[in-house]
């Protein structure tokens, strides 16, 4: 009886395994990347906050100092100093505004990269379906030619029964 055959598409089923693997490495990869970036965003939005509460406490702190009645130079003095407070939270604003969009790009990422495992996971899949169907194939020819051979075998023994009863008859 002849040997088991090969899976012919054996070298392709491992390459497209392989694929699947680098493609569940790269998801992983970028999912903690955009942790990375939530977290830097978190931070932006920690210290754009703590600018804002400052600013909202010193100008509490002016409209006391107004309601006292402090002197031009304090008061001057301390418009001055909100001026710098604003200049800081629009600059906390635009790190929080810029860190929000490395969050975007990185959820594409993630995305783009869930969709290419999703895909290879699906050539995965077709090729292990086909693979069974093959085997299946397989199992099936190997039935039909060890008939084949049973029944060429049985006919060979009644051949020779019958020239032997010839023979001896």
């Amino acid at each position: 009886m002849k040997e088991h055959s090969k899976y012919p598409l054996a070298q392709v089923a491992s390459i497209k395994k392989r694929r699947l693997d680098e493609a569940e490495k790269v998801l992983k990869e970028k999912k903690q990347l955009l942790v990375k970036e939530e977290e830097k965003l978190a931070l932006a939005e920690q210290k754009r906050d703590e600018v804002k509460e400052h600013k909202t406490a010193k100008l509490s702190q002016l409209r006391e100092k107004l309601d006292e009645g402090t002197t031009s130079d304090k008061i001057q003095q301390m418009r001055q100093y909100l001026k710098i407070v604003e200049e800081k939270l629009k600059v906390e604003e635009t790190k929080v505004k810029e860190q929000k969009k490395q969050v975007e790009l990185a959820e594409k990422q993630v995305d783009l990269a869930r969709q290419d495992l999703f895909k290879k996971q699906k050539d995965v899949e077709k090729l292990s379906l086909h693979h069974k169907e093959w085997e299946k194939e397989v199992a099936h020819e190997t039935t039909r030619q060890a008939a084949v051979e049973t029944d060429e075998l049985g006919s060979s023994m009644h051949v020779l029964k019958k020239k032997s009863k010839k023979r001896d008859g």
